[in-house]
């Protein structure tokens, strides 16, 4: 259950990074509330999710999602390219954070 819990926080911290762009772009309320919003709830998921993993693990493993995540979202939604050696980059860091799980 811990590591679902941390896969959601890394979901959330895409949202919250999608969010700093979107603010950025239009300085609306509701982008600065669902940017509140989605790393307050990150941070409370992977809170719960470090209750029975490895600090560093989970940290890995959520930083990477984000990241990873950020860098996906950026390049379907907000325009920015899509190099071959970007994609690369993007699958090593989630390979890393699966093989952090596999020897976690």
């Amino acid at each position: 259950m811990n590591w679902v819990l941390l896969i959601l926080a890394g979901f959330c911290e895409i949202l919250g990074v999608a969010m700093i762009n979107k603010l950025n772009r239009d300085r609306k309320v509701t982008s600065l509330l669902m940017l509140i919003a989605s790393f307050g709830v990150s941070f409370a998921l992977l809170t719960l999710a470090m209750q029975t993993l490895p600090m560093g693990t989970a940290y890995a493993i959520w930083t990477g999602v984000g990241a990873a995540g950020g860098a996906l979202v950026g390049m379907f939604f907000f325009g920015e390219p899509k190099s071959g050696l970007r994609i690369l980059f993007i699958t090593l860091v989630l390979g890393s954070a699966i093989g952090l799980k596999l020897v976690a």
